[in-house]
């Protein structure tokens, strides 16, 4: 059956949050988080188990080093084990390319701006739309797990903001024009969709998201269900 609820959780601030030059020096998927990052993580986890009470919860993280502290940081502020943790690469944040140098990281990140976020690619990396079509990717893995007769009554994915930007828009089909409008996620914000149709097996329910993202003027497209 499938799940009461799917909660997505940011990473907590990292090392390239606060120095945007770390990402010339260290490879993405090997940036930490910082001390404020784990007390934010920590903090999330005390919140989601005010969420789901004594109902059982079952984890997907990306296998990024910041994302798999912010699960344990999440999972010591539950003070529960969860029934299920798995790392998932098609959850990793969108590939920006390997280390290049810092004034290349920001010609980049300009250049994607002027271009528009969603097909903007990243040489050496991939566009918002590749990751998006990771997310469908990922989706089989989830139905597959809704699909099972012990499936918790909670699925939380710890992921980064472009990734769960692109896994609500493949969910909820939003237009790319609203997905380049919408800001990311900050650092350890929990989003969670609610399941409307608790009776409703497998991929067939429909999930309204609490909230999109601060200042999304689009509610209306957040109870759409997957297809």
């Amino acid at each position: 059956m499938t799940p009461k609820r799917i909660i997505l959780l940011r990473h907590g601030e990292s090392e390239a949050n606060v120095d945007h030059e770390v990402y010339a020096r260290v490879p993405d998927w090997k940036i930490a988080l910082t001390a404020t990052g784990v007390a934010q993580a920590r903090e999330a986890g005390r919140k989601i188990a005010e969420l789901v009470g004594g109902e059982s919860f079952g984890v997907f993280s990306s296998p990024y080093l910041r994302t798999i502290q912010t699960k344990e940081a999440m999972l010591e502020g539950m003070g529960r084990p969860p029934v299920f943790d798995y790392q998932d690469p098609e959850l990793r944040e969108q590939e920006y390319g390997n280390t290049p140098p810092p004034d290349v990281n920001y010609a980049r990140h300009r250049a994607r701006k002027e271009f528009g976020m969603f097909f903007y690619r990243f040489a050496e990396g991939e566009s918002c739309a590749d990751v998006y079509d990771r997310m469908a990717i990922f989706m089989d893995t989830l139905f597959r797990r809704f699909e099972r007769a012990d499936c918790p009554d909670n699925v939380i994915l710890v992921s980064h903001g472009l990734a769960i930007k692109c896994f609500l828009a493949r969910w909820y089909h939003w237009p790319v024009t609203i997905f380049d409008e919408t800001k990311t996620l900050p650092n350890c914000h929990i989003s969670v969709m609610t399941n409307l149709d608790t009776a409703c097996p497998n991929r067939s329910a429909r999930y309204a998201l609490s909230e999109p993202f601060e200042e999304t003027p689009y509610m209306n497209l957040n109870v759409q269900q997957e297809r």
